[in-house]
């Protein structure tokens, strides 16, 4: 999404995103569906075809993205650990929390500072930081080609 952000509104091959970002044409190639299904992408096919953004960077934040490529607040099937889900659910809708006080337009530019937040990227919400922490300890193993894909 950032090389589509970059190219301001000029379609990117995905074949050129999967190369650059070292993951198969495959795999690029769902991640892109996804994002479309979701409405951060559009998709133009044919020799000249590729993808680009839906709306303009500064309008997508990176919370919503993340809710759109691991499914976030999709329903859980098993009953047993209720509790457990609850509490890394928490975690991670805090973790999520501060992405959507960044957006595409500041990872393109190198910015930090978060929307509505105070400069250098503290929000001054303790909680919201501590959420974070716990939700990064819980992904740290899962490295997916979709989070990848956003840098």
């Amino acid at each position: 999404m950032v090389d589509c952000a970059k190219a301001e509104g000029h379609l990117i091959k995905v074949a050129d995103i999967a190369s650059r970002l070292d993951i198969t044409q495959q795999n690029a190639f769902k991640i892109v569906h996804l994002l479309s299904k979701a409405g951060f992408l559009v998709s133009a096919r044919g020799r000249h075809g590729g993808v680009k953004l839906a709306r303009p960077a500064v309008k997508i934040s990176i919370g919503e993205v993340v809710r759109a490529i691991e499914g976030m607040g999709s329903e859980r099937e098993e009953v047993g650990e209720a509790d457990l889900h609850r509490i890394v659910d928490n975690a991670l809708d805090a973790f999520v929390a501060v992405l959507d006080q960044h957006t595409l337009e500041d990872m393109v530019h190198g910015t930090h500072s978060p929307i509505g937040g105070e400069p250098g990227g503290r929000t001054g919400k303790g909680s919201a930081a501590r959420g974070a922490t716990a939700a990064a300890r819980t992904r740290r193993t899962q490295q997916s080609a979709s989070s990848r894909l956003l840098s």
